[in-house]
């Protein structure tokens, strides 16, 4: 499991998740301002905010891997801005409508995202200090 976890998370692997990072913020943007966007559902609205931004912030964290700690002051309220958006662009077209609920749901997936990555994270560091006979409380 631990070499697992180096294989997916390690900061070789920064660039991919990335990537995958700006991909999801591309279709998301998509997602939530097409004026007919395909029908992507987990059957209730809210579900589906919360999972798209609760892989956003697992992914970011991934993407600032090995001190994501660092970036958390900003990357939660960076992500919630994010979703202010979205719901302020639909405001303004005429086939979707903002919700401030669905800001809500969005900063529920933050937060699932980010407790779902932190004890992955602690484990990837552990596994790479005794990799690389270095201490892993840095």
């Amino acid at each position: 499991m631990s070499r697992l976890l180096l294989l997916f998370f390690a900061p070789a692997r920064r660039p991919l998740w990335r990537a995958l990072l700006l991909a999801l913020l591309a279709t998301i943007t998509w997602l939530a301002l097409s004026p007919d966007p395909p029908k992507v559902h987990t059957g209730w609205d809210k579900a589906n905010h919360a999972l798209a931004f609760a892989a956003l912030a697992f992914s970011a964290v991934w993407a600032l891997w090995p001190r994501p700690r660092q970036w958390l002051l900003w990357l939660a309220p960076a992500l919630l801005a994010y979703g202010g958006f979205i719901e302020i662009a639909q405001s303004f077209t005429t086939q979707r409508q903002a919700d401030w609920a669905d800001l809500l749901a969005d900063s529920i997936g933050i937060a699932l995202g980010l407790l779902a990555a932190w004890p992955l994270g602690w484990l990837a560091r552990r596994q790479a200090a005794v990799i690389l006979g270095m201490p892993s409380s840095h």
